[in-house]
């Protein structure tokens, strides 16, 4: 647990593994016994018929939530199953004491199908800053995890994201249009142009993932929940990419962003699609 005067740098220093641990422990005793063995009565629907949420999402959260807080005392964590049973726990993001942001199971949908794009996303932050995260994708057995300032890793090795290869097509995934306004559908237009190739994304954190290591070019995205992109958003950088919003600065987990945004590969990347996005609104 984090000493008097300690920084966040130091306490990660001690206790990263600790929570790659947890993070791992909480998907092998509450999510994979689940995998492919869902009940009907262990699924149930949040805000629409692609917004699903299950018993793996709920009972994975309250492990890392009572796992994390105990590594960190005086920490609070953002959860989206906490936060959609009350709206106002999402203020922790904008607090002053350091936050864990946890998606427990991102790609919920893929999930409940039987796939393997899901994952478990964890970031510590403070003052809107990210300083930690972690992706694991448990079906997969991936782990992907980066420290402001040091890098980004998949299972310990260093990720590069690299550049587009000149003449090929960018590929973009971008938000689902069930949940897109028709003032965001609008910008996304932008997108269907000669020498892009956009296309609807599954998990947001695999997404983001596949951008840190060179598999996807950039994202288009329209939701600001933290929890979807915290993670992501600091692998990304730490791997050599940029996140750029509509307005051309970069996306804030505090909110108040101009939509849609992007995260890509590298800055010039970022650019010429927040471009894109900025032409078709």
């Amino acid at each position: 647990m984090i000493e008097d005067n300690e920084t966040i740098e130091e306490f990660l220093t001690r206790y990263a593994t600790d929570v790659e641990e947890a993070v791992r422990k909480a998907a092998a005793q509450e999510i994979m016994p689940r995998w492919r063995r869902l009940a009907d009565h262990e699924i149930d629907r949040k805000s629409g018929p692609h917004d699903l949420v299950t018993d793996a999402d709920r009972q994975s959260e309250l492990y890392l939530t009572e796992a994390l807080l105990a590594l960190l005392p005086g920490s609070v964590v953002v959860g989206e199953e906490a936060v959609h049973a009350n709206p106002a726990s999402y203020d922790g993001i904008r607090g002053e004491a350091p936050v864990w942001i946890v998606d427990p199971v991102d790609g919920t949908r893929q999930f409940v199908q039987g796939e393997t794009g899901f994952c478990t996303l964890v970031a510590l932050a403070q003052g809107g800053v990210i300083h930690a995260s972690w992706t694991y994708a448990p079906a997969r057995e991936e782990l992907a995890t980066a420290v402001r300032g040091q890098g980004a890793f998949l299972d310990g090795k260093r990720l590069h994201a690299g550049s587009p290869d000149p003449g090929r097509d960018l590929r973009v995934a971008t938000s689902h249009p069930d949940f897109t306004t028709e003032e965001q559908k609008r910008s996304l237009l932008g997108l269907r142009t000669a020498g892009v190739a956009p296309r609807s994304c599954g998990s947001a954190g695999l997404e983001y993932l596949a951008v840190a290591r060179g598999e996807s070019d950039s994202t288009a995205f329209c939701w600001e929940a933290a929890w979807d992109h915290a993670a992501g958003l600091l692998l990304v950088e730490e791997a050599g990419g940029a996140h750029l919003t509509r307005s051309g600065a970069p996306f804030r987990i505090t909110g108040g962003n101009d939509l849609p945004f992007t995260a890509a590969r590298d800055e010039a990347t970022a650019r010429r699609v927040v471009g894109l996005l900025s032409g078709g609104a």
